[in-house]
């Protein structure tokens, strides 16, 4: 059957237009009206998708047409549409920006393919009617697409904001649906990889409710709302699709503290519902390690906390222990980084777990950014051979050795990984990716996890627990 989930993505021309700004503050005020809002973030960024989700109270979610199928986007939405008033969909870089000349991917063909109403948020530094010609670009380009409005960024003054308006409404018909102040506070700051997590920064909360009062103060939330109820209806499942519970679960730990955090929520539902039972492990504050089955070291920010990390020994010892009497571990970009021999970040090196024969330094450029195709091309504990992996990465790191006479398990097709064309350095039940992939789009990533889980247990736990 059909059914309403209004809905808007918050478009930007380029990057640093404040679509973030515009979107977390709309996620807070609508929350705070009392609707039950679903986050979601166009593309694989993990951090964006965490800032919506602390500003809904729910998880954010990606959606991103190059890691899963329409199918699966069109699923997502239409699971929101069964528990939740409104969506707020966050773009990533420009409108029309994708993989090529034809915007393959991009933030624009997600909202055709959702059917999604689009507002543009405008950066008017040092610019008035030009805008208007921008706006009139983006009607031009594409004519099918539902550009209901734009918010205007950075307003210096009063006159600027008057001519600006005046010029968008007389030159394209479209609303201008609020006009946010230049603001000397930065409620939001970033660092090398984007902005600092919300899991890290102190003051998440307040950063969250003073950008919740600027779009409040100079947005027109109301009309936001109304433009939402636009967007067209769903076609929803109503029936039960719910797996029937496994009748044992293995335990599988995933590396999670202010150090560890990119997750994607599907690929821990995906783990629950092939047969894992998770635990949530800090390595930085856990001394010991959980009786567990197996491990997801997800990405984050080692580099950043390599002091501590390095510093809590005997966690280190007791995984590397675990690893070398056959624990599987699937570990992505910050899971790699942690399972090296050691972590050069400003001439300083940090012993890691060891459980790779890796040297990974830290670099102030990105070394992989993008994203991933490969295909497995050898024998590991989770992927069949042959099978097609798509991903993406973004590290600022590197092995400071690449020549080094690694076991890798995939070739690359595209992307840059641990480098040579390679990535999946395997070692024992251990393999190691700079890719980070979604469960959406490979479903075979949690059932090979879990297996191969299931299959070295009984040997794990006959060897010792740490």
């Amino acid at each position: 059957m059909e059914q309403a989930l209004p809905r808007l993505a918050i478009v930007g021309l380029a990057g640093d237009t404040g679509k973030t700004l515009v979107s977390l503050g709309l996620v807070r005020v609508l929350r705070k009206r009392g609707l039950k809002v679903a986050p979601f973030k166009k593309g694989p960024d993990f951090i964006d998708a965490a800032w919506l989700g602390a500003a809904a109270g729910v998880p954010g979610h990606n959606l991103d047409t190059f890691l899963m199928p329409e199918e699966a986007i069109l699923g997502s939405l239409s699971k929101a549409a069964r528990n939740f008033d409104i969506a707020v969909m966050e773009g990533n870089r420009g409108l029309f920006d994708g993989l090529d000349a034809q915007g393959s991917h991009s933030t624009a063909q997600l909202a055709k393919l959702t059917g999604t109403p689009v507002v543009l948020v405008l950066d008017t530094t040092k610019a008035t009617r030009t805008l208007a010609a921008q706006v009139l670009g983006c009607q031009k380009l594409d004519p099918q697409l539902e550009l209901k409005g734009v918010i205007l960024n950075r307003v210096g003054t009063s006159r600027q904001e008057m001519v600006i308006r005046e010029a968008i409404v007389k030159e394209t018909g479209l609303e201008v649906l609020g006009a946010i102040p230049r603001v000397k506070d930065q409620h939001l700051p970033s660092r090398h990889l984007g902005l600092v997590t919300a899991l890290e920064h102190p003051g998440t909360e307040d950063a969250l409710e003073k950008v919740a009062t600027l779009i409040d103060q100079h947005v027109d939330v109301n009309r936001l709302i109304k433009i939402a109820g636009q967007a067209r209806l769903l076609d929803v499942d109503q029936s039960s699709s719910q797996l029937s519970a496994p009748k044992s679960r293995v335990k599988i730990g995933f590396l999670k503290d202010r150090a560890f955090s990119f997750y994607y929520p599907e690929n821990l539902a995906a783990l629950e519902a092939a047969g894992a039972e998770l635990w949530p492990i800090s390595p930085i504050d856990d001394t010991e390690l959980p009786p567990i089955d197996g491990l997801y070291a997800g990405g984050g920010f080692p580099e950043v906390h390599a002091d501590v990390l390095s510093a809590n020994s005997s966690f280190r010892k007791a995984l590397a222990d675990r690893i070398s009497n056959g624990l599987p571990v699937w570990a992505e970009c910050g899971g790699l980084m942690y399972l090296s021999q050691a972590l050069i970040k400003d001439g300083q090196t940090y012993p890691m777990v060891g459980a790779l024969p890796i040297v990974v330094e830290h670099t102030p450029k990105p070394q992989g950014h993008g994203y991933v195709r490969a295909r497995v091309d050898g024998a590991n504990p989770f992927l069949a051979e042959g099978t097609d992996v798509c991903g993406h990465e973004f590290h600022y790191s590197r092995l400071q050795d690449n020549s080094l006479k690694i076991q890798t398990v995939l070739k690359l097709q595209r992307g840059v990984g641990v480098g040579q064309g390679r990535d999946g350095i395997q070692v024992g039940g251990v393999v190691a990716t700079y890719t980070h992939v979604h469960a959406l789009g490979m479903p075979e990533w949690a059932t090979g996890l879990v297996a191969a889980t299931q299959g070295s247990s009984s040997t794990q736990n006959a060897g010792g627990l740490h």
